[in-house]
Parts: structure tokens; sequence; C-alpha cells
């Protein structure tokens, strides 16, 4: 029987949040089901990599309940918080440590004491945040913000990110120190197209638990529907697949779902290999054409441009370089910072630091985009 991992009250979250299952069908998928399971016995503190919607939670929650630690399981989401609220988040504070801080307040890290604390969205951290946070998984202890005394900690650290950390510390936007602090384990979460061996099931696991909610307890998959999941690239994880399918049942006839009734994107599916057509015999020799240039990738010229610059010793190349970069994609995406962060593959926090230096905002501005982010994201899974 395949081994499912779920969340305590998986029906009752919203969709669209998180992965809200795991399921080890697929051979790479046992294969990481193995090595999550003797990580766990550790204490060594976890690095889960991964794209969104591929269940990096669901990895931290099974390392918890197989460490056979006695305390409580704490998830906190980085990127959830403004860059003044994280610190207090985490660490605590004693009254009147800022304003509004009427009383005093136990962090994230004291009230996992004794269990595993998962930070999520670990490279949204300031470079402040890090060395605070490097200090604490040093000393094994935190200090309140407004406060001397230090709180002796037992908690065991999994942390998880969806980008390249190994690039952010040669681009100096994370310390290499805490990329080693934390990676003392690491588990690489494929994405969901990577094993293809757990779609069907997985596909069939959201039709027993969203049929029996809809009362269709006898649901299922049309032939040309499985075809149809397992072409697919699930650009979105294991999330889509559970919105597909629950949307699917919702609309099908009879039970069972047909292709037409999977909403999936029009780009994520895969091209069919192309079928092999034996060539007729040619009555002489045939010609050779010479091979065609491959025409230069946008990057390849960027590259020309910029080797020119550098031989003609523009001033300020560096800075200008990168003010022109991120002028540009502010302006493709209408001032979204949420957006342009993604698209350049930085954080939130990396890229309003890059906006304020080149007063594209100001100190307090924030974007719609970045304040529905924080808006509807929760401050943790008890």
């Amino acid at each position: 029987m395949n081994k499912v991992l779920t969340f305590p009250d998986s029906l009752g979250m919203a969709l669209s949040i998180r992965a809200k299952a795991l399921l080890f069908h697929d051979p790479q998928s046992l294969a990481l089901l193995e090595q999550v399971e003797r990580i766990a016995r550790s204490d060594a503190t976890v690095l889960v990599i991964g794209e969104t919607g591929t269940g990096k939670e669901l990895i931290a929650r099974h390392i918890h309940a197989q460490s056979g630690r006695a305390g409580p399981f704490i998830a906190v989401n980085c990127g959830a918080f403004s860059e003044s609220l994280i610190d207090a988040e985490l660490f605590g504070h004693e009254a009147g440590a800022f304003t509004g801080a009427s009383q005093a307040r136990s962090g994230w890290f004291e009230a996992a004491n004794g269990g595993t604390l998962f930070l999520d969205e670990i490279g949204d951290l300031s470079m402040a945040l890090q060395v605070k946070l490097l200090r604490v998984l040093q000393e094994r202890q935190v200090v309140r913000l407004g406060s001397r005394r230090a709180v002796p900690l037992d908690v065991r650290l999994v942390a998880a990110t969806n980008v390249d950390l190994y690039k952010a510390v040669a681009a100096d936007r994370f310390r290499s120190d805490l990329y080693y602090r934390l990676s003392v384990a690491t588990v690489h979460l494929p994405p969901l197209h990577a094993r293809p061996g757990d779609i069907l099931p997985l596909a069939r696991h959201f039709i027993r638990l969203y049929g029996a909610k809809l009362g269709l307890d006898d649901a299922g998959l049309a032939p040309a529907a499985e075809a149809a999941l397992l072409g697919y690239d699930w650009p979105g994880n294991i999330r889509e697949l559970e919105n597909v399918v629950h949307y699917a049942l919702i609309v099908c006839r009879g039970g069972c779902i047909q292709p037409d009734d999977l909403r999936m994107g029009g780009s994520g599916h895969r091209a069919a290999a192309p079928r092999s057509i034996p060539p007729a015999v040619p009555a002489a020799p045939p010609v050779i054409p010479a091979a065609p240039v491959a025409p230069a990738s946008a990057l390849d010229r960027l590259e020309t441009l910029l080797a020119d610059l550098v031989e003609s010793g523009e001033p300020g190349l560096f800075d200008g370089v990168e003010e022109r970069l991120i002028r540009t994609a502010y302006s493709v995406f209408e001032q979204n910072q949420v957006q342009t962060a993604k698209a350049l593959g930085i954080s939130r926090n990396v890229l309003r630091t890059h906006l304020k230096r080149f007063g594209l905002i100001g100190g307090g501005q924030l974007d719609v985009g970045a304040g529905l982010a924080l808006g509807g994201a929760g401050h943790a899974a008890l």
C-alpha cells in the first residue's frame, strides 16, 4: 500500500495554500522516503529544497513524527512577515521592546522547545536576521528583543526553500556560514513531473477525499483522463493536481472524469515524441546540407554587449547594469514587487533593498501584490 502524508484536518484547509498530500509510489519517491526516515532519527538540522507545491512542509512534519521528539511541531513562513515583525516573531520580545509591545511574548523558537521548528522560505530572511539565526543555531539559546537573558533551547530546525541558496551565497544574498549550518542534512524534493509514478495514485487519493465530500463515492478517471494527467508537466506540482481533481469532480457527469473536465494550463503539456518514418531510398546520394547556425539567445547577445562595455572601460559598470535590470523588471511588472522578485529569482526583501537603493520606493512603501501576499499567509501551522 502506498504511504500517504497529509495534514491534520486537510479538508478544513483552504485550497491553493500548500500541497496537502504527499504519496510515495514512484521509485524515486520511495528512495526519498527512505532517506527522510534515516535523517529523522538523528538531531541534524535539515534543509528541504523543492519547488512550490511539492510538499516541503509534509516532509518536515514526517521528520518530526519519526524523530520521537516530545515537543510540538511549529511551522513558520518567513515570507509571510514584514522585516520589522519577523525578528520579534522568531525570537520573542519583552514588554516595551518596541512601539506596541505592551506585554512580553515568547517567539516561535521558544514555543517549539523540545520539538521541531519548520522555517519555510528561509531565503527571504534579511542578512541581519541570518546573523541572529546563525547565533541561535550555534549557541542553542535565544535572547528576546529588549532582554539580556538567554533562554536555553532544545529545538530541531528544519528549513525549506524554493530558491537555489548556493547561488544566493555566491551573489552575497545569503550567508555561507548559515547555509552550511542549515544543510547538515539536505533533502531534494523533486517536482511532480519528475516522479510520474505518483501522479495517478495522488489523483485517486484526491478523488476519494473530495468524492466523499461531494457524495461521489464511486468516482473515477476515464482512461483518456489518466493519459491527460500523465502527459501534463504540472508546473504547480501537487497543489495544482489537487485543484484540478477537485474541479473535475464538481463538473464531471456520472462520476467519471473525462479529459474535458480537467482544467489544466495549456502550456504545460509535454510534446509527444515524433513517430519514426522510414525515409524513401534516394535515387542518388543525398546532398548533406551544412548544419544551420543556431540563433544567438538573448543571454548570448547580452554577454556580447557586456563584453563590449567591459572592454571600453565603462565607469560604474556593475552598479549601472544592476540598476537598469531592477528598473526594467520593476517597470515590466507594473511596480508589483512580488512578481518582480519572482521573475528575478530573488526574495522580496532583497528586491526592496535594491528598490530603496535606486530611489524607486520610499522606506515604508508596500505594493499591492506584496500586501496581498502578507495578508493571505497565516502565522503558523500548529
